[in-house]
């Protein structure tokens, strides 16, 4: 029934977008206006234009429903082999992909075509924790895994409770499920609950936690970037201190899976364009973006690698079966 009501309610939006879509290039953002999907959408379908890589505006769709599934129902049902079709994409695009929140979906149902900005996961303790460095912290959970408790905004099996579990793993550390993660209601209450003690740690993302940096209240034990972050180049990454771990929220988009390579492969030159742009430079700085360039069958098969990463992860903790 809920496959049936999403393909109905898919195939409604695209009938009152009515014939437009077929005049002009549509990003689909899968949430209401406002927001990342929308942001990426409107930014990246702005510039696109005015770099001159599409002959007309852009045509921006907001496909709110089911996290992200009702978008992603109407591309593979409804839009399959649309080559004028884009639709937004990001870190949440590929878990709920993982745990398998679209009802039976799959990745490769799509074609994920490139990742020009991210907003880079960080590992964050209070100013006057004991942890100064990230490996402090790792030897500190191997000797005892309840003794570090991490805060994040999203539900457990999320996201921002992966990060610190990717980073054990990287440490080669398997007792995973006795690491204690608590859930709240976004960054800002995560990083509140590490500064008021009631958790040793907080995972979040670097735009979450600007303000607590240059007030003094945290420390930031790495970032999960591949290259330190611009404006912050104070904070190491994961990587550098010798945990191969990179979790971004990316920006990015899809494209429908029935296109040719040849058409995939206009979009990956079209993206990388506007990743190369001064406009896009700007929309980054402007937004607190890290740069995080990754298109075409590159990025393909990173999010393949990131999806079966999250399924192993989300097995271990119980999340799916």
């Amino acid at each position: 029934m809920k496959t049936n009501l999403l393909k109905v309610l898919a195939t409604g939006a695209v009938l009152s977008f009515g014939g437009t879509a077929a005049l002009a290039t549509e990003c689909i953002a899968p949430a209401n206006p406002g927001g990342g999907w929308d942001f990426t959408c409107r930014q990246i379908g702005k510039i696109l234009f005015d770099i001159g890589q599409v002959s007309s505006p852009v045509v921006v769709t907001n496909m709110a429903g089911a996290g992200g599934g009702l978008a992603f129902s109407t591309v593979v049902n409804e839009r399959n082999t649309d080559a004028d079709l884009i639709v937004a994409a990001s870190s949440a695009t590929s878990t709920r992909l993982a745990q398998n929140a679209y009802g039976g979906a799959t990745a490769d149902q799509v074609r994920f075509v490139g990742a020009i900005g991210a907003d880079p996961g960080v590992i964050v303790v209070a100013a006057d924790s004991p942890f100064m460095t990230l490996s402090d912290m790792v030897e500190a959970i191997k000797a005892d895994p309840t003794s570090v408790a991490f805060a994040g905004g999203s539900a457990a099996g999320g996201f921002d409770h992966m990060k610190p579990l990717q980073i054990m793993k990287a440490a080669g550390f398997t007792d995973i499920t006795q690491i204690p993660y608590i859930g709240v209601d976004g960054g800002a209450d995560a990083i509140t609950q590490t500064i008021g003690g009631f958790t040793q740690a907080m995972t979040g993302d670097m735009s979450e936690i600007v303000g607590f940096i240059q007030s003094g209240e945290v420390r930031v034990l790495a970032v999960l970037s591949e290259e330190r972050v611009p404006g912050f180049e104070d904070i190491p990454t994961a990587v550098e201190q010798g945990y191969n771990v990179v979790a971004v929220n990316w920006r990015g988009l899809y494209v429908p899976g029935g296109i040719s390579d040849a058409e995939f492969q206009v979009w990956a030159d079209r993206l990388q364009a506007v990743a190369e742009s001064d406009e896009w430079k700007e929309a980054m700085a402007a937004n607190g973006l890290a740069p995080f360039t990754k298109v075409g069958n590159d990025f393909q098969t990173w999010v393949d690698g990131v999806i079966a990463e999250t399924v192993e992860l989300s097995k271990e903790i119980g999340v799916i079966q």
